[in-house]
């Protein structure tokens, strides 16, 4: 999706220039992924319009594989605008009608699944129609292999309006690794508590319950939860905070790293993205990333990032 966000402070009434950039849950994954150095492709639907083709071209610039994207010529690319007030960020999307609304499981013949290591998805894109859900679904139905699937939760009350939050509940049981905040939880399942969480979401190997400021709890079949507490950050704006954790808890998966290495990763890179107004930004600089994911747990809990400085 197309995103603007305000390029001078003041309301948004008040505001006059506007800055481009990109977004979308799926697509800020893949961005990160290859900010970190994972090779990533996004799979999707933009319109033929400025705003579709420029997103493309930005993607591709930031090293995300778009030779998978097909181009709608009957349908426009959605957009959203970021409003910045004294009471925190609004978020207006349009995206009623977009090309990617209109994605169903055909997507699925532009794709070959044998040569990906990790699917990512998200409880938006099932919400957005009836034939997204049905493409969600195929993904998460289709045979595995060696290849993994992540769901994140995403839970988004106004797209499920009217609908059984067991939709997604459902989708995320058929994953291999789920992430989920506290609050999403809540609302989608009745609670965000991990091990009450867990009993009622047995099904993937891995579960990461996100708490927030306080840190993000990682349960793994057959093994003891482990908890470990985010990073103090001196927050510019926090939405895409999410999809940042994500990317680094995968990044640090796929290299194999154990269950505190990957939360700590999923930090770091959420930490980065909260110090900024994008919805992706620069990774911190690797050896600030080397120094934190091997530190002893007080040094860990005495960091604190600010724009442009690290404190501990």
């Amino acid at each position: 999706m197309a995103v603007f966000v305000p390029a001078e402070p003041g309301p948004a009434h008040e505001v006059r220039t506007w800055r481009r950039t990109v977004g979308g849950a799926e697509s800020n994954v893949a961005r990160a992924l290859a900010a970190l150095g994972v090779p990533s492709a996004f799979a999707g639907a933009v319109g033929d319009d400025a705003f579709g083709r420029a997103l493309l071209a930005e993607l591709a610039a930031e090293g995300v594989d778009v030779s998978r994207v097909r181009t709608d010529p009957a349908r426009r690319t959605g957009l959203y605008v970021k409003e910045n007030g004294d009471s925190g960020t609004v978020m207006r999307y349009y995206r009623a009608g977009s090309a990617a609304s209109a994605m169903g499981p055909e997507l699925l013949s532009t794709v070959d699944l044998s040569v990906v290591r990790l699917v990512h998805l998200s409880g938006i894109t099932p919400a957005l129609s009836p034939a997204c859900h049905e493409l969600v679904r195929a993904l998460l139905e289709a045979p595995r292999g060696n290849r993994l699937v992540s769901f994140d939760v995403n839970w988004r009350p106004t797209l499920w309006a009217g609908r059984d939050p067991g939709e997604v509940a459902g989708l995320a049981a058929l994953a291999d690794l789920v992430l989920t905040g506290e609050d999403e939880a809540e609302q989608v399942w009745g609670t965000g508590e991990p091990a009450r969480l867990r009993a009622l979401l047995p099904e993937p190997a891995t579960v990461v319950v996100k708490h927030g400021e306080r840190g993000a709890t990682l349960l793994e079949r057959g093994r003891a939860p482990v908890f470990e507490p985010a990073l103090a950050v001196d927050v510019v704006e926090p939405v895409g905070a999410g999809d940042a954790f994500a990317a680094g808890f995968l990044a640090a998966t796929l290299r194999g790293e154990d269950a505190r290495t990957s939360l700590r990763a999923g930090h770091l890179q959420a930490a980065a993205t909260l110090l900024t107004r994008d919805d992706v930004s620069t990774p911190l600089p690797p050896d600030v990333v080397a120094t934190l994911l091997r530190a002893a747990e007080p040094e860990w809990a005495a960091a604190r990032l600010t724009v442009g400085e690290v404190r501990g």
